[in-house]
């Protein structure tokens, strides 16, 4: 007889399986790697708009910049968040599901390669092609969902009825005449009725995610953005070294925007948030705030390298604005962490200190070394945090103990 031991055979993937809603009590429910491939894809559009924004705020055009980046970031954000909703409250992870996001993915890097048309040349097209691309792929995974899931088919209807119209707005836009079809108000009127779509889709009967999974998929891609800067800047001051600009000068750019991102993840990643979560509208609310940290996070290497840029004698701007490049972005971060980590777990204990903070990083344009500056204000708020979560772990215990 043989004592070999016949290994076992691996699961097999299925080609197609109903979409029924996961169990939001799902144990172990983790990233898969197509949602890790599909963020991946994603930061070369983030990376795109972020460079566009530094070369604007460079060269001193600074309305076009900023009037040009939340739009565009919109786009890249809105797509990435419904996919990360839809994918935690189904993914039958069949070979169907597979193929459609891959779709989505191709979408998403259309979208990065239309960034500079849209920033140089007023072009949208390119960049509301990729977009309508991504949408129109989640109408077919909405259709499987109201195939599958009779509990949900009129939600699901829904979400696909009203994505097919609000792609045929965008695309309706780009037949209007000359520079038109980005006029303002007609640019906030749909993405207004993207962003109220979910409320009214929903009615019928709420899609319900993962708590612990929809969180960690917006930490990880906060990691990921806040990398980006990380990156941007490290390019940046590699330009500078090239230029023969003093490396005392630089290093200690360089190593204020270290300071800076890893105390903006610290913050982020202070107190778990995975209850917040556990509401389906409160969930979504939390995930349009995500937008302002998204934006912030990737704002941030675009004035770092600004700021580099200026100490090269490159940028086009005066000191206080090259200070702003920096610290506007941080300020936002940092109201946006505080009102969706922060504010839930207390009222008043933490709110000085972030809201303090808040204002004096504003202030730091004024100063000689804003970014260096900016980074001892981050590091101070973070040993704030640290000492308060001690103190309260101490008090926890001493009550316990009682």
């Amino acid at each position: 007889m043989s004592d070999t031991v016949t290994p076992p055979r691996p699961p097999v993937r299925a080609w197609y399986r109903p979409m029924v809603a996961r169990p939001t009590d799902e144990p172990y429910r983790t990233v898969t790697p197509l949602e890790l491939l599909f963020d991946l894809c994603f930061v070369a559009a983030v990376r795109q708009v972020a460079d566009r924004l530094h070369h604007n705020l460079g060269e001193a055009d600074i309305g076009h910049g900023i009037g040009l980046y939340p739009a565009v970031f919109f786009a890249i954000w809105w797509a990435w968040m419904n996919f990360t909703t839809f994918a935690s409250a189904y993914d039958p992870e069949d070979d169907v599901y597979r193929l459609t996001t891959l779709v989505q993915i191709a979408g998403a890097l259309v979208i990065a390669g239309g960034v500079p048309r849209a920033f140089d040349r007023g072009d949208f097209s390119v960049i509301t092609y990729g977009y309508v691309i991504m949408r129109l792929a989640m109408v077919g995974q909405w259709l499987r969902v109201a195939r599958s899931d009779p509990e949900r088919r009129a939600t699901a209807l829904r979400y696909a009825v009203g994505v097919i119209v609000l792609q045929a707005a965008w695309i309706a836009r780009l037949a209007l005449p000359g520079g038109w079809h980005w006029l303002l108000p007609g640019f906030l009127a749909i993405v207004l009725a993207e962003l109220l779509l979910p409320f009214w889709a929903r009615r019928p009967a709420p899609v319900i995610w993962h708590p612990r999974h929809i969180t960690e998929r917006y930490g990880l891609f906060t990691i990921i953005v806040l990398g980006e800067s990380v990156l941007a800047a490290s390019l940046a001051v590699q330009t500078a070294f090239d230029r023969g600009t003093k490396a005392s000068t630089l290093l200690t750019i360089a190593g204020a925007g270290i300071v800076i991102v890893f105390a903006m993840w610290w913050l982020y990643f202070d107190r778990p948030v995975q209850h917040l979560a556990a509401s389906p509208r409160v969930a979504l609310l939390w995930g349009y705030g995500q937008y302002l940290i998204f934006a912030s996070a990737a704002a941030l290497g675009a004035g770092l390298a600004v700021d580099v840029d200026y100490q090269t004698g490159t940028a086009h701007l005066g000191s206080v604005a090259v200070g702003y490049a920096v610290a506007a972005p941080v300020a936002v971060y940092l109201l946006a962490v505080w009102t969706l980590h922060i504010r839930p777990y207390e009222q008043l204990k933490m709110t000085v200190p972030y809201l303090a903070t808040t204002a004096l990083v504003l202030l730091t344009p004024f100063t000689p070394a804003p970014a260096r500056l900016t980074a001892l204000l981050l590091a101070t708020l973070v040993a704030t945090t640290v000492i308060a979560t001690r103190r309260r772990q101490g008090a926890a215990r001493t009550a316990t103990d009682h």
